[in-house]
């Protein structure tokens, strides 16, 4: 009898599926890690990261000039994103344009240039696999599992915190640039039902 070879599912002891958002707690966590750390650079590209709900390959993807005019760091930016093509706008905080100072004051970076510059000299900036590596030792030091969390998760966790806190789908959309409602449905995690309910609520 002829035996047949079976393969390993190629998601055997992996968690697979959305990458769950941050939640304020583990926030905190990481940005006293970083500071404590002096970490600089890192501090500046995770705070960013969590205000501007970018894909990893717009954040990275960031030149100086985007988020800054003159010597100032804007409180509002806006990008085209590489997936949508469609413009995005976002507010930085006060904490985050601080965190963006230090690092430019630190790096003398000139506008033009790529706000996070690689450190291997093939790549002109972070690359989104980099990214995600840092992402693994942020959740990391906020004791967090990091193979359950992603670059993803640095996008869902304040569209999903604005999201609990208002109900508004709509602003949420506007927040990721989704050109879909049905597309911030599926990436907040919302029943269908719940989701139309609350759609028409914010309608009125």
């Amino acid at each position: 009898m002829e035996t047949i070879n079976k393969r390993e599912a190629w998601n055997k002891g992996k968690l697979v599926g959305q990458k769950p958002p941050l939640k304020p707690k583990d926030i905190w966590a990481i940005r006293i890690h970083l500071q404590n750390a002096h970490a600089v650079r890192d501090l500046a590209m995770f705070n960013l990261a969590i205000d501007s709900k970018l894909r990893g390959c717009d954040l990275v993807s960031l030149r100086v000039r985007d988020i800054t005019h003159g010597n100032q760091v804007l409180s509002r930016a806006m990008v085209i994103q590489r997936k949508t093509q469609r413009p995005v706008q976002f507010e930085l905080t006060e904490p985050t344009r601080a965190a963006v100072s230090a690092w430019l004051e630190k790096s003398h970076l000139r506008g033009d240039q790529f706000l996070f510059p690689s450190r291997v000299a093939k790549s002109p900036h972070v690359s989104t696999r980099q990214y995600a590596r840092i992402v693994h030792h942020w959740a990391e030091s906020a004791g967090l599992d990091s193979s359950a969390y992603g670059t993803h998760s640095m996008r869902r966790t304040k569209a999903t915190l604005i999201y609990k806190r208002t109900k508004n789908l709509r602003a949420v959309q506007l927040l990721l640039g989704h050109s879909k409602l049905e597309s911030t449905v599926r990436y907040l995690g919302i029943e269908v039902d719940d989701a139309l309910e609350i759609s028409e609520q914010t309608e009125i």
